[in-house]
């Protein structure tokens, strides 16, 4: 017979933030060793080698935002799990970009609870969708399946070091030439469509974007998703559109986000691009972008200045290949895989159609 566990999820309060500290920095891995640690928690499985200090989803606490959920499970007075949201409140969405459990023969059972916590809580709260990424292993993707997510799809990582050379930034002649320029509100429908000719229809219906998701591409903008997105939160966002070539269609053929890193985090690249285009171009702008925006391309790194100069990372989803191919062309190398999840709170309801009389 199983015996129901004492311990209970609460929201975290003030005077948990030590404990927390603790908490997260005992669940981050320390080396080679960490697969036999008694510790199980979400995010990449890369090293402090090629990410400094782990900070992908090791964010300080004090960066999130007062609407972000933050629990904790506590038992005997103490606490022995962590979970940290990031809610998108103009989409209301609701990622989790850590979940954290002391493994004392029982973290699957703590973590089990805190993800049916934080589903109840948000849809209470009205989350449409929660999202996670997380490595297939230690449970992760069998834990949140039994919670009702569905897995759609797997990102590969990969890292750019910033001992790299940095392309230079083009002239506005050599940039017209290359048909970059800034995206703007108005290519919102283009963009839906090079995200709809890239997307598999399934993964499309889930991620469910819309026009005025689009037609964000500063600040706010979190589309299009990846495993990284939560590090947008810590950087200047720009994006990047490249038109088709003259005599074909008006379309775009490729699209670049960039996120220039303002904290100790890395800097970010996302690229879209239809599978006949070659948009090693944009990806070359983007990282001149990144290069002349953090000033690290007239800056070598040095022991002393390690923290203040950093890679680039990105995301590309397993169906958009050849991308890959093209940013390790660029310098980027694979770091780790992760799978994506999703569950959605919203019920779809067909919507009235006309359909053919029978007799």
């Amino acid at each position: 017979m199983t015996v129901a566990r004492p311990g209970r999820v609460r929201a975290a309060r003030l005077t948990d933030l030590a404990a927390l500290g603790e908490l997260s920095r005992l669940s981050a891995p320390t080396g080679s060793d960490e697969p036999e640690r008694a510790v199980r928690s979400l995010g990449l499985p890369v090293t402090a080698s090629h990410v400094s200090v782990f900070s992908l989803f090791r964010m300080p606490l004090g960066a999130f935002q007062p609407h972000d959920p933050l629990y904790v499970y506590e038992e005997d007075g103490r606490l022995a799990g962590l979970a940290r949201i990031e809610r998108e409140s103009l989409r209301d969405e609701w990622t989790i970009v850590e979940l954290d459990a002391i493994d004392q023969g029982s973290a699957g059972d703590i973590r089990f609870r805190m993800v049916q916590h934080l589903l109840r809580d948000g849809s209470k709260r009205g989350a449409e969708r929660f999202h996670v990424a997380c490595a297939d292993r230690g449970g992760n993707v069998e834990l949140f399946m039994q919670a009702g997510f569905a897995r759609y799809g797997e990102e590969n990582i990969l890292y750019r070091d910033a001992d790299k050379a940095w392309p230079a930034l083009p002239s506005d002649a050599e940039k017209a030439a290359l048909r970059i320029r800034p995206a703007a509100p108005l290519d919102a429908l283009q963009l839906s469509r090079l995200y709809d000719a890239v997307t598999p229809r399934p993964v499309a219906r889930l991620e469910g974007y819309r026009l005025p998701d689009w037609e964000r591409q500063d600040r706010n903008g979190r589309v299009p998703r990846s495993s990284l997105t939560p590090i947008l939160r810590f950087a200047d966002i720009e994006g990047y559109v490249q038109d088709c070539p003259p005599g074909k269609a008006p379309e775009l053929c490729a699209f670049g986000q960039v996120g220039v890193a303002k904290a100790d985090q890395p800097h970010y690249l996302r690229v879209v691009s239809r599978p006949d285009h070659d948009p090693s171009d944009l990806i070359a702008y983007g990282l001149a972008v990144i290069g002349a925006r953090s000033g690290d391309a007239s800056r070598r790194r040095t022991a002393t200045d390690h923290a203040h100069v950093h890679g680039v990372l990105t995301a590309v989803r397993t169906y958009e290949s050849p991308l890959d191919r093209r940013l390790e062309e660029a310098g980027f190398d694979p770091v780790a895989q992760v799978s994506l999840l999703l569950k959605e709170a919203l019920v779809r309801v067909a919507e009235p159609a006309l359909v053919p009389a029978v007799s």
